[in-house]
């Protein structure tokens, strides 16, 4: 996506999640127990990325205190925690939207 040979349109949210869970559990248990596999295998990547308020973004901050030998100053962790709030409710919304307009062209 960061390329942009992956459309931006693939960006799921709950309501596609929850349609295409029904859908598996249509198919079968073990149709089922592998998307919820596949959806914890993602939810787990996504939340090591380099985002302040997620896991992958407290490793950055200790990978920035371990470089510079001191920790970061609570009003940058502030700043920094606000910011990817912002990114995260960002593409929580964009998710969603994609979701509304799946619903709306079925």
């Amino acid at each position: 996506m960061i390329t942009g040979e992956v459309s931006l349109k693939n960006i799921s949210g709950p309501i596609t999640i929850a349609n295409y869970a029904g859908q598996s559990a249509k198919m079968g248990l073990t149709a089922y127990l592998g998307f919820l596999a596949l959806i914890s295998i993602s939810l787990g990547v996504l939340n090591l990325l380099p985002i302040p308020v997620l896991d992958g973004g407290h490793l950055m901050y200790y990978l920035i205190e371990a470089a510079r030998g001191v920790p970061l100053s609570e009003k940058i962790m502030q700043i920094g925690h606000q910011i990817g709030m912002i990114l995260l409710v960002t593409l929580m919304i964009f998710a969603i939207h994609n979701d509304l307009l799946r619903l709306v062209s079925e």
